[in-house]
């Protein structure tokens, strides 16, 4: 099974509620409104300011706030700074398989591993926050045709 972590959904949300509030926001105050334990929303934060998706604050009247709009925010840009490289497949990043040699897949993987990343670099967070979930536009602009099927952009 394909599945994003539960710290990149949480940091989707963390993120779609700071661009809906458009002012300094605190961890305990994302923390009460989100339902995400304070120590996980600080520590997400910490790693969103660090990939500079985040500007943080520091003070009295510190906080965080957003360092770009959610339309300039992929989801493939959030997975990438929460997890780590998208891969689908330990060979697909460029590392060693242990099988290479008799598998008969060497390098295949690479082709979905990039359907994937392209069809989530197409959606942003602006995308994702939408009230019904993803418009027919954003479905539509996803880059490769064949992987544009909202069931296979979300999955439960």
């Amino acid at each position: 099974m394909l599945r994003l972590s539960k710290l990149t959904d949480y940091a989707a949300v963390i993120l779609v509620r700071l661009g809906r509030r458009g002012e300094l926001t605190t961890a305990t105050t994302l923390a009460q409104e989100t339902g995400i334990p304070e120590p996980t929303v600080a520590k997400l934060l910490k790693g969103l300011a660090a990939g500079k998706l985040v500007e943080s604050y520091r003070g009295a009247r510190g906080g965080y706030r957003l360092a770009e709009e959610l339309d300039h925010i992929s989801v493939a840009r959030v997975i990438r700074i929460v997890d780590g490289p998208i891969c689908v497949t330990a060979c697909c990043d460029g590392r060693e398989c242990n099988h290479g040699e008799t598998c008969g897949l060497s390098g295949q993987w690479d082709m979905v591993n990039q359907a994937i990343c392209r069809t989530l670099e197409g959606i942003t967070l602006a995308d994702m926050a939408k009230p019904g979930g993803l418009s027919l536009e954003a479905q539509d602009s996803a880059p490769n045709d064949k992987v544009r099927t909202k069931d296979m952009l979300v999955s439960g």
